[in-house]
């Protein structure tokens, strides 16, 4: 009488996965430059400036009324928030996916039952959770380090969070769409990156900059996010056309990265 082996069961979506997931943030811990950017660095560039710069505890905008009641650090907050969602969003990810393409990964997970759709999921997830955790800490750090004042509408900062985490992941969908090597992504994403962290006011206040400025800022992701979030935080109107660019941007970009993007 022969016996045979039962075989095992293949693993199903979810299963296969959270696999995924888990190998891809295992490989995102391994690399030490990229977990700094994405995850450190946010918290310790406002720790930094919070307790060195004189300017830290003057008032971030003298003639405006909201912004006169809070320090110059509580007001650059939600600009270092920005900052994280840019360095993940605009840097890490679009890398990550151009270097897959370029050694092939794409090309042949799209021959396996695993799929290259799970794979850029998993990648998507993983980027997500170190963001979460990068912005949980800034602002943990703010709170407890520097005593920075806590945001007059905290809901609609969370809001406006995840609507500026969707712009620019929009963006930086449309560059791994397109990036052929892992070296075109950086160069690409980089020039978005520093462009966007002007906008945001990442290397001055964007209260402090000429109005043409501001007024050209609102209309792009991470400008749009920086004033959004700091008009929530201080209690300002509800700032309803960063909000519309921002979704704009995110059913616009998402799309088209969609439509454009090459496995190989």
């Amino acid at each position: 009488m022969t016996t045979t082996t039962p075989t095992r069961p293949a693993p199903r979506g979810p299963a296969v996965l959270a696999r995924m997931t888990a190998v891809e943030a295992k490989l995102l811990v391994r690399d030490p430059s990229v977990l700094f950017f994405a995850l450190v660095f946010p918290v310790l560039l406002l720790t930094v400036l919070g307790l060195v710069m004189p300017w830290a505890d003057e008032p971030y905008g003298a003639e405006d009324p909201y912004l006169s009641q809070i320090t110059a650090i509580t007001g650059y907050t939600p600009i270092v928030l920005c900052l994280a969602v840019a360095t993940v969003a605009l840097s890490t990810f679009p890398a990550t996916i151009a270097t897959y393409r370029q050694r092939g990964v794409l090309r042949r997970l799209s021959t396996t039952p695993v799929g290259p759709t799970r794979l850029l999921t998993a990648q998507v997830l993983v980027n997500l959770g170190v963001l979460v955790v990068a912005a949980a800490l800034a602002v943990a750090s703010g709170v407890l380090v520097l005593d920075i004042a806590l945001p007059e509408s905290p809901l609609l900062v969370v809001g406006v969070f995840a609507l500026a985490v969707l712009a620019a992941f929009g963006l930086g969908s449309v560059v791994a769409a397109l990036a052929p090597t892992a070296a075109a992504a950086n160069g690409w994403g980089m020039l978005l990156y520093f462009v966007s962290l002007f906008f945001a006011g990442v290397w001055l206040p964007l209260p402090a900059m000429p109005q043409v400025v501001q007024d050209v800022a609102q209309y792009t992701p991470l400008g749009a996010a920086s004033q959004a979030m700091t008009a929530a935080w201080v209690g300002q109107p509800f700032p309803t056309t960063q909000v519309v660019v921002m979704v704009v941007w995110a059913l616009v970009a998402t799309p088209v990265a969609a439509k454009l993007f090459r496995w190989s």
